[in-house]
């Protein structure tokens, strides 16, 4: 890993280096937190969790081959080099601040309530079509996750994708530090969050922490169709890209029409150009995506054929509006978060589904004091869309089925108050030729339920 030598290790975050000088110029080959991943000539960063310290696997892990390790404890004299730190988890991130700087490539840095992986997914797809990327895998888009994140990095790559994803005031700040985007994208403000940062106003504040360390002929590219953002008139001198479906400023699309569960089609509008395009991903918010994904892709130079073909290359993920065909029944894996606006966007293109729908919606995380009364609106909103059962799971779903019951006394909508209740009962409940909706928000770990309906 390039200049990632033990000394610049050391000094990158504050540490005291141990061990032998002859080794002080050699490179670590990769960085990981998990013992199990640590390989010859890596780095090994222990990190104290809530149940486990890994700093109890130091020296297993050395006595395989890693080359150096970090420590927040004494460890005395050891016959491997060490580095001995304060904090583990501040020194992964400024290491990671240190290395990204040593790499002479562009950072997209994207955030916001809503669609930030589908939108990173999205950015990806397009800037591959001209460019070895590296993007966020998985959920890594915290302060551990970045960073990790970002030692994935390698002289081959040209450009990275970097999801931030923040959950109170000064972690973007912290995170923006480290990436240093050269381009910031950010999709909406929301009502993620609530419960720390208050209000949407709150939100907008943290979320545009993000700027703090644009580089200063970057670029900002903003949703012009949200009300708060569309407040944002320059960054630091740096007047922002707007994209949106209602704001034709900027990078805007119409003619959109559903294609069920094939995906949606527009038409994407970019100065006096424009193209015909199907996101293979249903819901009007891929819309915004690949909007996202249009502005992002001329930044770096691309033509409205790469981008074109870029949209069209997407893929989803599990978790994420993922279509899983059985042979018996359609899945629409959508369990890996959720929040009023991205439930009500996945009951809308439910609707658009073949055979008896089905959705299975359980309890959604982070809403704040006003979490009872943001579930009955959810509740009212899918007693009102086109679809045939309706199953309300967990304790706050209870009350998103009550107000479905009250807005549509004769559509069938049932409770259970236990994800392991819903389990006992699925083979009773869904037939052969049903498309299901599977969403709630992670701790839910709905992953369970699509397991189970793929086995009926």
């Amino acid at each position: 890993m390039k200049n990632l030598t033990l000394e610049n290790i050391a000094k990158a975050c504050g540490g005291i280096y141990v061990g032998g000088e002859e080794m002080k110029d050699r490179e670590v080959q990769g960085i990981v937190t998990d013992s199990r991943k640590a390989e010859p000539g890596f780095l090994f960063v222990p990190i104290k969790g809530a149940r486990v310290d890994a700093h109890d696997f130091i020296d297993s892990v050395m006595a395989n081959g890693a080359l150096c390790t970090l420590t927040e404890k004494d460890i005395g004299k050891k016959s491997f080099p060490y580095i001995k730190v304060h904090s583990s988890l501040q020194a992964v991130k400024d290491i990671a601040e240190f290395y990204l700087k040593q790499l002479d490539i562009p950072v997209v840095g994207i955030t916001g309530s809503v669609g930030k992986t589908s939108t990173k997914e999205m950015i990806a797809a397009v800037l591959e079509q001209k460019y070895k990327v590296l993007k966020t895998k998985g959920n890594f888009n915290n302060e551990l996750g970045v960073p990790l994140t970002v030692f994935g990095l390698r002289p081959e790559h040209e450009i990275a994708v970097l999801e931030m994803g923040i959950s109170d005031f000064g972690e973007m700040h912290r995170l923006a530090k480290i990436a240093r985007p050269d381009t910031c994208v950010i999709t909406n403000i929301g009502l993620c969050h609530l419960e720390f940062l208050k209000s949407r106003d709150g939100i907008l504040k943290a979320k545009t922490e993000i700027f703090d360390y644009l580089e200063p002929d970057g670029h900002v590219v903003l949703n012009g169709d949200d009300d708060k953002l569309i407040t944002v008139k320059e960054v630091n001198g740096i007047a922002p890209v707007f994209f949106g479906v209602m704001n034709h400023q900027g990078i805007w699309a119409d003619e959109i029409r559903s294609m069920g569960l094939k995906g949606i089609s527009c038409r994407i509008h970019a100065g006096n150009e424009s193209f015909q395009v199907l996101v293979p991903i249903p819901g009007r918010h891929m819309v915004y995506n690949a909007l996202a994904g249009t502005a992002v892709g001329l930044i770096y130079g691309m033509n409205l054929e790469g981008i074109k073909k870029g949209i069209e290359s997407l893929q989803s993920l599990s978790g994420r509006f993922h279509i899983i065909e059985t042979g018996k029944k359609t899945i629409v894996d959508d369990c890996y978060n959720a929040n009023p606006v991205s439930m009500k966007a996945s009951l809308d293109v439910l609707q658009d589904a073949l055979g008896r729908k089905v959705a299975i919606l359980g309890d959604m995380g982070e809403l704040g004091k006003d979490e009872v009364e943001m579930h009955r609106e959810v509740g009212v909103y899918a007693a009102a869309r086109d679809i045939d059962k309706i199953i309300c799971v967990g304790e706050l779903a209870g009350d998103m089925a009550e107000a479905a019951r009250l807005a549509a006394p004769a559509k069938d909508i049932v409770h259970f108050a236990k994800k392991e209740t819903l389990l006992e009962a699925l083979p009773g409940i869904i037939q052969d030729g049903d498309t299901i909706l599977v969403k709630a928000s992670h701790f839910m770990e709905f992953e369970k339920v699509v397991e189970c309906l793929e086995k009926l």
